[in-house]
């Protein structure tokens, strides 16, 4: 075990992020454990506290396979291997890919309410997550916020395979991580306490930081 909880993860990350303390980042979370993880970054290095989420899209009759995944303004990144592979109709994936979208949507309404989501361009923007295994979903999220042009992106994370983190850091401006360890099977194997975090909590949390703004 590395960590006691997300909360202590969060502490060793703001720790880390030292560096843009008074930077006002744009720090998106990802719902929902990455949320915890974020709470104390935000209240050590300040700025806007807010969501990112993409969600996987399954393979035809095995949706435990990824063929690709799809943020929540449409971006939609495929694995282009698979998807050659197992011969997927276009309009399967965009179909899929609407079906994930309004999934987003509808979770982004619980947590968000009607605010307005926060401007990416010119603006430093520190995702940050509470692991990350394969790095897939993350990573369609990374090349989504590319698109929209951040004056910096930083990835920060508790715990990480070294191959995805390798993978990762070519995307991003900067990566920061507390451990890479070699034998990695789940996230949750390096915390003490993994229980899921429910949609109250994540409320509760963006609540907070939202009041503070105000």
């Amino acid at each position: 075990m590395l960590f006691k909880n997300r909360r202590e993860a969060g502490e060793k990350l703001a720790a880390q992020l030292e560096a843009y303390k008074g930077r006002k980042p744009l720090i998106l979370a990802v719902p929902r454990g990455g949320v915890t993880v974020a709470e104390p970054v935000w209240e050590n290095i300040g700025g806007e506290l807010d969501l990112i989420i993409t969600r996987k899209i399954g393979a035809p009759y095995q949706p435990e396979l990824a063929i690709g995944a799809v943020s929540g303004d449409g971006f939609v990144m495929l694995n282009n291997n698979i998807v050659s592979r197992l011969n997927v109709p276009e309009d399967y994936i965009n179909t899929a890919a609407e079906k994930e979208q309004n999934e987003i949507r509808r979770r982004l309404k619980i947590y968000r309410g009607n605010r307005s989501m926060p401007l990416i361009d010119n603006r430093l923007v520190v995702i940050i997550d509470d692991g990350v295994a394969t790095g897939y979903t993350l990573l369609a999220a990374l090349r989504s916020l590319q698109e929209k042009t951040p004056a910096k992106l930083v990835l920060a994370v508790p715990v990480g395979p070294p191959d995805t983190l390798t993978m990762l850091e070519n995307e991003v401006d900067e990566l920061l991580y507390l451990e890479a360890p070699v034998h990695f099977s789940a996230v949750g194997q390096f915390y003490r306490q993994f229980d899921q975090v429910s949609d109250s909590e994540v409320t509760a949390i963006l609540q907070k930081a939202w009041k503070g703004e105000e």
